[in-house]
């Protein structure tokens, strides 16, 4: 499994819905609502065999009330 991240800026007011429907969708391991310059952060577990940006485009950016994200990519855990 490929272990990534994505940070979500909302737009005003919206963070809150984005939150519950990516709740809803059960794709995220773990959701974060955060300070700073991104609004959420998620933490997803993809297949290896799908492409990760695909994944995210189709699966996450979708979802209505998302401004802007930034997608990191992870490659050992220590």
């Amino acid at each position: 499994m490929n272990c990534v991240f994505v940070q979500l800026r909302c737009f005003p007011g919206k963070t809150y819905e984005v939150a519950d429907e990516l709740y809803a969708t059960e794709i995220a391991s773990e959701l974060y609502s955060t300070s700073g310059e991104w609004d959420l952060m998620m933490k997803i577990y993809i297949e290896p065999d799908l492409d990760i940006g695909r994944f995210i485009n189709e699966r996450v950016l979708t979802i209505g009330g998302i401004k802007d994200s930034l997608t990191t990519l992870t490659f050992k855990a220590y």
